[in-house]
């Protein structure tokens, strides 16, 4: 499903354009390697953003739901457009997926961020997103852009139940 796209851009509308910049994370998806991980790094870096707003824990919390939202929706219709322009279900440069996944897998650290916890939550969701344990393998298989996205929010959000647990009982 990982295969990379080629796209002839000069042949589609700037909707399009712009769906295929936001699939790709802005860049991202064009890492020579690992495009997914760089993908996932911009997930740490809008954390790390919103980190440097010094919200109260409510309103962090509130923030990073908003995001969260906003990103897995502008990711299915960026990816759906991709996939369509590209004639592919998954192409390797589509990184929008990983951005939200790794977000999600933060959002527990509204409460309490610490450099280990947020290296951990990325080393989590890269794991979770790499190896997809059941059921995240099956979630690739929707249609449109939610089978590209749905596997990475699954990933984020089983990363996101063990850093909450981390927390919670402070093991880091």
């Amino acid at each position: 499903m990982n295969q990379p796209a080629s796209i002839r851009l000069k042949n589609i509308s700037p909707l399009d354009r712009f769906a295929y910049l936001t699939a790709t994370g802005f860049g991202a998806g064009f890492a020579p390697k690992a495009p997914g991980t760089f993908g996932a790094l911009e997930g740490v870096a809008i954390f790390l953003l919103t980190l440097a707003l010094h919200l109260s824990s409510a309103q962090h919390l509130i923030l990073l739901v908003g995001l969260n939202i906003l990103i897995f929706a502008l990711g299915v219709w960026a990816a759906k457009r991709t996939c369509a322009i590209s004639n592919l279900e998954d192409p390797s440069q589509v990184v929008i997926d990983e951005v939200s996944g790794q977000l999600i897998a933060l959002t527990p650290l509204a409460f309490g961020a610490s450099t280990p916890r947020v290296i951990l939550a990325f080393i989590l969701f890269r794991l979770f997103d790499i190896f997809k344990p059941y059921p995240i393998r099956k979630l690739e298989h929707f249609p449109n852009g939610f089978g590209v996205m749905l596997d990475d929010v699954l990933a984020g959000i089983y990363a996101a139940v063990l850093i909450g647990l981390v927390r919670y009982f402070r093991l880091l």
